[in-house]
């Protein structure tokens, strides 16, 4: 089966999902309770790597967007519901529950997991949603 991929749907689904993580993530969102859960401080986070960190998001989520747009074409979602119907189990069976294995072996708090876990499947469904209506 040959897939359609929108290429500029993609870069609009990254570049949302960046927007979105850098407002999920600072202070008037979640970034406090973030950084409280990781236990670093705000001045461990400002010291160098900040770059590369950003620079793996953005790779990582121009990955998920392409991946994510096989999916959207498979199951001929066409419209913002199934694209967020798509994005949703996505992330429920691959993503939810491979990240909540390691939280408890890693024995991070709960409150880290929602955090990240919220903000993983708003970008899957802004993702799922981009991808179905721009096709």
């Amino acid at each position: 089966m040959e897939v359609q991929i929108n290429y500029p749907a993609v870069v609009a689904a990254v570049i949302v999902t960046q927007i979105l993580g850098s407002l999920w993530y600072s202070p008037f969102l979640f970034g406090k309770a973030w950084i409280a859960a990781v236990g670093v401080s705000e001045e461990k986070l400002k010291e160098g790597g900040v770059a590369r960190a950003y620079i793996g998001a953005i790779a990582g989520s121009a990955v998920m967007a392409y991946v994510l747009a096989h999916f959207v074409d498979y199951t001929l979602s066409t419209t913002v519901a199934e694209g967020l119907q798509c994005g949703f189990w996505l992330w429920l069976g691959f993503i939810a529950t491979t990240a909540a294995v390691n939280s408890l072996f890693e024995k991070r708090p709960l409150r880290l997991y929602l955090i990240n876990q919220g903000y993983h499947l708003a970008c899957l469904l802004a993702m799922g949603a981009i991808l179905a209506v721009w096709q």
